[in-house]
């Protein structure tokens, strides 16, 4: 067995100790305490002397956790300079309360549903905000950001009701927005633009885009396009939402940028939508740690005011060690039990708390481990505010505990259910009032309604709350777009330089993006507010030759001399940097592109942001972030690289991208685009220049965003045919690029290509007409998607009584012959403008997983190489009896298909 009294290794025995003496004394005064005292004593001193370490500036290794008390003791409060009117404070946040449950029962007649516990657990942290810290866009066009939870959206309505921005009937219509007045159930600025500026809905999506909005503002004042070092930035949310790998991706990024302009407020009522957070274990402890780890500021505002008897009753330590030890579902439990239930359960652990128990009432008890919480309590709210905003050179995060359900009575709160429970009964409305002291009368409750509230306009409460958001600049939360004149269009020049060709050099359509943006930020109009975005690798990419002109983003600049310092195209940091290079993360990437493509409305400052990916890395891993873009209303340029299924060689099954463009497709604010030549994309990053950021056309959508994709395969790259509306049928998504040329009266067939795949058409074209006597005209689809919502429009159109026919159709219809649709994706992507061709139609595609290979093997592995093509035209033919059926068993034995 170990000798207990030998003294163990230590790590720091490998430290020359230049005084052991002192150290064994050390050592011994610790022991001593714990003999004599207890270990609970000895613990307590080390931790007041770790603190005072800390404080002393001494460089000690952080403790992870603290106790489960308040970070802030009641006797310290009063030095936060509460300056508030406390009871008019209580009537309001009373007002919203019953408004909040009011309009959620309401609805509930309409089988609509809603969520009513989560504001009334955190009505208070959103109220003490929006009395003295919130700050409006009325005094710089910016003010704070607010990333409101999602499930408390009802509080936030019912506040704006209490101050005249809506009415009753925007309250009866909540959740229920078809016939144009309604209130969506979460924060959707698509759907609610003047109100809401962040959607949180999906969970976890808005604790990391908090983070990157507070370092994109960072990025805009140290670039000088705006300074908003004022703007703060605030997430309020769930226990259970920090569950959501998304909630904490971005931790250490917060706070090894310093960002002290951001603020989380986590909202601990212990419990998640079906049951307790952390059952047997500690939430608030957990995420403590997991935050002190990451570098963060914590506050715990855990405890109520009526707690304070409690702890000074505490001459042991054996209620905070007893508060340590109770697991979450245990603290729920007390929560909704009698005193008796807590005296013995709680109290009777240990002899010390049975003692203590013997001088509670059992009033006192039931108060304390009912409802008093540190969330409850204005006072204790603001002052952890107050000390979020004095604490400098880290992000804060404030936990505060709450009861989930509070003041809607003994049938809601802390119940396991209360997630899913959508109204209250008349009588618990009654008893609500009754304990919110609100002055509404039985008789208000006509035929079993329940009744909105409001003070009147010129009431107290209301003049307060008016006089508050006027100090701290007007209504929040609020969106604004600001009244800016568009961005001047760039130099024609950028646009024309694809227009030649690239004569005998091979390009890809990524290098020819990144040489387009490369000129285009050199514009002395537009140029700074180009925002490049990139998840490492953009060496794979070609963007090297950015790095020293516009700079990598780096709030600390470059501190080091970089390893290629002697190569053209080095690796340069700088505080004033324009590229964004957010390292592994294609969520965090996503994040920045959210944050940059909206703050024309954030900030008022127009930014053009591109975010470059793997093609199959963006969709596929961020689709649901691409979802809170167009719901934002963001607006810039997402570009696939490296695309489609058999273009990027070797990488294989996880590289191999065959699907993004389906995936895109489904969202309805995304234009997506599968250029084949840079002239082509030249064409549509000018059309989207001009839609998102220019004059725009009447009754345009300037609210969306495009996705390009391009691939790393060289290629020449042609000259722009002198085709008429050539530039039209790049953006509407359908020209005829090549004509094809044979004998009078020779079979013709159609083939439609889009991005690398043009190239294989071509190549079938020349097969078609020299082996096998067939004209195919080559047609190029740079949108397979903006042809299919074109066509949709004409449908609808049609069924309103007007006459139109789909651009798909009007292109094709002089064109002979069956059509071949074929891309470097599953069939899936062309096929959806299938129904729309009059002509016979036919695909092929790179369906099923990628694998390694040479492109060549890869495509002849899918069936979509020239010979492919060649037989699968054909075979249209044939059927037809265009050709004879010989000719394509002849073809299949030739190329060795």
């Amino acid at each position: 067995m170990t000798d207990p009294t030998r003294i163990q290794p230590s790590e720091l025995d490998q430290l020359p100790d230049r005084d052991p003496e002192e150290t064994a004394e050390w050592r011994a005064s610790l022991d001593a305490v714990a003999a004599a005292a207890g270990p609970h004593r000895a613990a307590y001193l080390m931790r007041r002397t770790l603190e005072r370490a800390q404080d002393a500036g001494l460089a000690l290794p952080k403790l992870l956790e603290t106790d489960y008390v308040n970070t802030i003791p009641t006797a310290a409060e009063a030095a936060h300079g509460f300056d508030g009117d406390e009871e008019l404070e209580a009537r309001i946040t009373a007002w919203n309360r019953w408004n909040a449950a009011a309009m959620v029962t309401r609805g509930s007649k309409y089988g609509v549903g809603g969520h009513i516990a989560t504001f009334a657990s955190a009505a208070w942290l959103y109220e003490t905000g929006f009395n003295h810290f919130f700050q409006g866009k009325e005094r710089d066009g910016s003010g704070d950001q607010l990333f409101i939870q999602g499930h408390a959206s009802p509080g936030i309505y019912a506040r704006a009701f209490l101050d005249g921005r809506l009415t009753e009937a925007h309250l009866d219509n909540f959740r229920q927005e078809a016939g144009g007045n309604g209130l969506p159930s979460y924060p959707h600025p698509r759907r609610l633009p003047w109100l809401w500026e962040f959607p949180t809905v999906s969970m976890g999506l808005g604790p990391l885009s908090a983070i990157y909005q507070a370092r994109f503002n960072r990025y805009l004042t140290h670039r000088g396009i705006k300074d908003v070092s004022a703007s703060h930035v605030w997430a309020f949310l769930g226990d259970g939402e920090m569950d959501e790998p998304e909630s904490t991706a971005a931790l250490a990024l917060a706070a090894r940028e310093g960002l002290d302009n951001l603020t989380f407020v986590i909202n601990c009522n212990l419990q998640r939508l079906d049951g307790p957070v952390r059952a047997n274990f500690k939430i608030v402890q957990e995420l403590e740690a997991q935050f002190r780890g990451a570098g963060w500021n914590v506050v715990k505002t855990l405890w109520g005011t009526a707690w304070d008897e409690l702890f000074q009753l505490d001459t042991t330590g054996a209620l905070v060690r007893r508060l340590r030890e109770v697991p979450d579902a245990q603290v729920q439990t007390y929560q909704t039990r009698d005193a008796a239930y807590i005296r013995e359960d709680f109290f009777g652990k240990d002899p010390a708390l049975a003692e203590m128990a013997k001088l509670l009432s059992d009033d006192k008890i039931i108060e304390c481990f009912h409802s008093s919480r540190g969330g409850h309590e204005s006072r204790k709210v603001f002052a952890a505010y107050k000390a979020a905003l004095s604490h400098k050179g880290a992000p804060t995060v404030i936990l505060a505990q709450t009861v989930k359900g509070h003041t809607l009575g003994k049938g809601f709160a802390s119940k396991n259910a209360n997630h899913q429970m959508k109204k209250l009964t008349v009588d618990e409305f009654k008893e609500m009032r009754d304990l919110l002291g609100l002055p509404i009368p039985d008789s208000a409750f006509a035929d079993g309604r329940v009744p909105y509230g409001h003070p009147g306009a010129d009431a107290p409460e209301v003049r307060y709350l008016h006089e508050r958001r006027a100090a701290l600049g007007g209504p929040a939360p609020a969106r604004r777009v600001h009244p800016a004149a568009a961005l001047p269009a760039p130099a024609e020049k950028a646009f024309t330089a694809f227009d030649k060709g690239s004569g005998s050099q091979s390009v890809a359509t990524t290098m020819a993006f990144v040489r387009l943006v490369k000129d285009l930020v050199r514009d002395k109009e537009t140029g700074r507010r180009w925002v490049p975005i990139v998840p490492d690798e953009a060496r794979t990419f070609g963007m090297e030759s950015l790095f020293p002109s516009l700079g990598i983003y780096s709030p600390k600049g470059q501190t080091y001399e970089p390893v290629d310092r002697d190569q053209l195209m080095y690796y340069k940091e700088a505080v004033n940097g324009q590229i964004l290079n957010e390292g592994i993360t294609e969520a965090g990437s996503m994040a920045d592109f959210i944050a940059a493509s909206t703050a024309y409305s954030t900030h008022g400052e127009p930014m053009i942001p591109f975010y470059i990916f793997y093609s199959m890395f963006g969709w596929q891993r961020t689709a649901d972030q691409m979802w809170q873009l167009g719901d934002q209303l963001g607006r810039g340029f997402l570009v696939g690289a490296t695309a489609g299924r058999t273009t990027l060689t070797g990488e294989g099954l996880q590289h191999a991208d065959g699907h993004s463009p389906v995936i895109a497709a489904t969202n309805p604010a995304a234009l997506t685009y599968d250029p084949a030549f840079a002239y082509e994309v030249a064409v549509i990053v000018k059309e989207g220049l001009r839609r998102m950021y220019g004059e725009g056309a009447p009754g345009e959508d300037p609210n969306v965003f495009y996705y390009l994709t391009v691939y790393n395969e060289p290629m020449p790259q042609p000259a722009k045919p002198a085709v008429p509306g050539i530039d039209e049928g790049i953006v509407r998504g359908l020209y005829r690029f090549r004509e094809g040329s044979g004998a009078e009266g020779a079979p013709r067939t159609q083939l439609l290509a889009s991005g690398t795949a043009i190239h294989w058409a071509l190549e079938a074209q020349r097969m078609l007409a020299e082996e096998w006597g067939v004209t195919a005209d080559v047609w190029s689809a740079t949108s397979w998607t903006e042809l299919r919502r074109d066509a949709l429009e004409a449908d609808a159109a049609l069924l309103r009584g007007e006459e139109r026919v789909p651009y798909v159709r009007q292109a094709l219809a002089d064109a002979p012959g069956p059509v071949l649709a074929v891309s470097d994706y599953m069939r899936q992507v062309p096929d959806q403008i299938a129904q729309w061709v009059e002509q016979d139609y036919s695909s092929l595609g790179a369906d099923g997983f990628g694998l390694s290979d040479t492109r060549e093997a890869a495509r002849r592995h899918f069936g979509v190489d020239a010979p492919s093509i060649v037989v699968a035209a054909l075979a249209q033919l044939a059927r037809r009896g265009e050709v004879p059926a010989s000719a394509v068993k002849d073809a299949r034995e030739r190329y060795g298909l």
